[in-house]
């Protein structure tokens, strides 16, 4: 298969992994465990990593999560983990001390300029790279005002005038995402801050994509469509599920266009009233077994 043409970004690192400038597109994940609990979040992010995950991130809700991060860390290793922030600027700073590889941050409800700057002037002293993640439920209010809700014109003004923050002050380390719930809107926010913002690696999702069957189905859509366009950077598949299958759905979606090393790949019938065996249960063995090969 011919390679997809890849739109040329920025290249950024968040810990080992490299993001942007034709590196491999990587597979993110978010753990669903309480991060409070570093014993069970380590666990779940190790078994994550065994799946493929190159990046997990974790909610931190409070000062005992931002604390937590480091045994995590230290539980990880070399392993890339980001802290998701909301709300506090100063659990951002936190989960900075207690080593992440990379911080998200949501410009509808993060702060102040001055908090921003400050979270900012932070992870460049560390050499931590912030994702900015914009998020169709919880845009600024002035923003959503000016475009009547959260259409992709209003997804993207608020990516860009927190690009334009953070390169105020001095900190261009950055990933952005634009993310809604439905595939048209998801689609044509991402194709709008591609153009406006071409050289900014992109982190693809499709939010709140639901359970695994209309989840694996409505993200691998959208995905596809920007991927084949030669847009986006890092992924994640964002599904009611558990972790470990969001990733092994964002795998699966990289090789389905190529973008991945293929693996092994079981071709299987899809079976009919001459089946004679139990081919359905015979497949999904196979595949569990050669899973560890991917």
């Amino acid at each position: 298969m011919p390679a997809l043409p890849r739109q040329s970004t920025h290249r950024i690192r968040v810990g080992a992994i490299e993001i942007g400038s034709g590196a491999p597109v990587s597979v993110q994940t978010m753990a669903n465990t309480d991060t409070r609990d570093a014993a069970a979040s380590a666990a779940q992010a190790l078994a994550c990593f065994e799946a493929g995950a190159d990046i997990v991130r974790f909610a931190v809700p409070d000062a005992a999560a931002a604390a937590a991060l480091r045994e995590i860390k230290r539980a990880v290793g070399p392993r890339a983990i980001v802290a998701d922030i909301h709300f506090d600027h100063r659990l951002a700073l936190a989960a900075l001390d207690s080593g992440v590889d990379g911080l998200r941050i949501n410009p509808g409800n993060i702060g102040s300029a001055a908090k921003v700057r400050e979270v900012a002037a932070a992870a460049k002293d560390r050499g931590v790279p912030i994702r900015i993640g914009v998020n169709a439920g919880s845009l600024e209010k002035d923003v959503l005002a000016r475009h009547g809700g959260a259409t992709p014109e209003a997804l993207v003004e608020s990516a860009l005038g927190e690009i334009a923050l953070l390169e105020d002050a001095g900190f261009s380390d950055v990933k952005v995402s634009v993310k809604a719930s439905d595939v048209p809107r998801m689609v044509a926010a991402y194709r709008l801050l591609s153009a406006r913002a071409p050289s900014v690696p992109l982190h693809l999702g499709l939010t709140e994509a639901g359970t695994l069957l209309r989840g694996t189905v409505s993200s691998s859509v959208a995905l596809g469509i920007l991927l084949a366009e030669g847009i986006g950077d890092t992924i994640r598949v964002s599904l009611t599920d558990a972790p470990e299958n969001e990733v092994r759905v964002g795998l699966a979606v990289l090789r389905s266009l190529g973008l991945r090393a293929p693996g092994p790949d079981v071709t299987s019938c899809p079976t009919c009233g001459r089946t004679q065996c139990d081919l359905i249960g015979t497949a999904r063995r196979v595949e569990d077994a050669l899973e560890r090969l991917y």
